[in-house]
């Protein structure tokens, strides 16, 4: 019975050493509220704009195809190399055309003698019927006969015109400048030529510079851009000399610029998109035609927008967000709507103002409805204030 009061006694006042020693303890001091980098939104003249892809075309792009039949005499071009408009590209023999140009002069000068015996005939005739020594009905065939000579010498004077266009069409000549292709044909094989659907194909030629990038945009754009357009501007000229940029598919900036030259009639029923075009400088070749890439449009006029870094934006689903630190420095969040891309900023269309204090680094460590150590962008720490700056 002793032992069991003993032990009672013994914990008894274990207990009460341990309270007392639990009293005595010094309470975990809470941790300080986080640092954050806080900044006011950037205020920047900026337009927005829309991208499209597109792809290059040549402004002009001709093929080379003969207009007389022959066998290819000469190729005057190595294959892929740059041409001025009207060097030499093929020439066909010449010598069965040249053949019949002489025949045909030939045939001119018989014309033009049956003429000039005509013209003397006729005027001995007139004289004749006037002495009454020839019957009107003579002095009529002589000057039928004449006119027949007449007739006879402008068909072949168009004969001999005829057979020098040949000629000339025997050396054929580049349309415009270019880049030219491949040669189809090789030398001394026949070339069928003429205005038929089954002329020979010998080569083709596209312009490089300028070269034109044709793309298609919807058809809430295109409102878009003609009501724009309407401001200040001719309603004809339909939105073109507007400046764009053109970036290719290995590129991370639009570096290639250009104007907007044609917009079309109309919208396609289909697709319910409608087609554009800019023209850009090419002075060295690198822009080739059916290259795809991206083009950059104005779709505003210019405004003055508020820019955030991207790296202070969150993201919570759908929703955009930013962190702003109110006059108690407490994180709030507050909804944002997003504009484009401005070098590394960020355009914010809806959701915060001028004066707002936006974290801009530290948004991670940054809880919403909390307290947080606010340090201006570019300024020395804030010092910690409150209960629990002193804890």
């Amino acid at each position: 019975m002793r032992l069991v009061v003993s032990a009672r006694l013994a914990l008894l006042i274990f207990g009460v050493a341990l309270t007392a020693c639990g009293e005595g303890a010094p309470k975990q001091a809470a941790p300080p509220p986080p640092a954050v980098t806080v900044a006011k939104p950037t205020k920047q003249q900026v337009v927005d704009y829309d991208e499209y892809v597109g792809r290059f075309i040549a402004v002009d792009s001709v093929e080379i195809r003969a207009r007389v039949s022959g066998y290819l005499d000469k190729v005057h071009f190595k294959d892929g190399q740059i041409v001025k408009q009207g060097d030499p590209l093929f020439t066909i023999d010449r010598r069965p055309f040249e053949t019949a140009l002489a025949q045909t002069r030939a045939t001119l000068s018989q014309a033009r003698a049956n003429l000039a015996f005509a013209e003397s005939d006729l005027a001995r005739a007139s004289q004749l019927v006037r002495d009454r020594t020839i019957t009107e009905q003579t002095f009529e065939q002589r000057t039928q006969a004449k006119r027949v000579a007449e007739a006879s010498v402008a068909a072949q004077e168009a004969a001999v015109r005829q057979a020098e266009l040949d000629i000339q069409f025997t050396e054929l000549k580049a349309p415009v400048a270019g880049r030219i292709g491949d040669r189809r044909v090789s030398e001394g094989n026949l070339v069928t030529g003429g205005t038929g659907g089954n002329t020979t194909l010998l080569a083709t030629v596209v312009s490089i510079d300028p070269i034109r990038f044709e793309f298609t945009f919807d058809e809430a754009s295109f409102l878009r851009y003609e009501r724009l357009g309407q401001i200040g501007q001719d309603t004809n000229r339909r939105r073109t000399g507007i400046e764009v940029s053109v970036k290719l598919i290995d590129e991370s900036d639009f570096t290639h610029q250009g104007k907007m030259d044609f917009v079309d009639n109309v919208i396609e029923r289909s697709s319910g998109t409608i087609r554009g075009r800019a023209v850009l400088g090419n002075p060295n070749g690198a822009l080739t035609p059916g290259m795809f890439g991206r083009v950059r449009v104005p779709g505003s006029p210019r405004y003055e927008a508020l820019l955030l870094p991207d790296a202070a934006i969150g993201s919570e689903q759908v929703r955009k967000f930013v962190l702003v630190v109110d006059n108690e420095n407490i994180a709030r969040t507050k909804y944002v709507t997003l504009g484009q891309l401005v070098g590394e900023l960020r355009v914010i269309k809806e959701g915060i103002g001028p004066d707002d204090r936006v974290i801009v680094n530290g948004l991670v460590r940054a809880r919403p409805g909390a307290k947080v150590t606010p340090q201006e962008q570019g300024a020395p720490a804030t010092p910690a204030t409150g209960p629990q700056a002193k804890s």
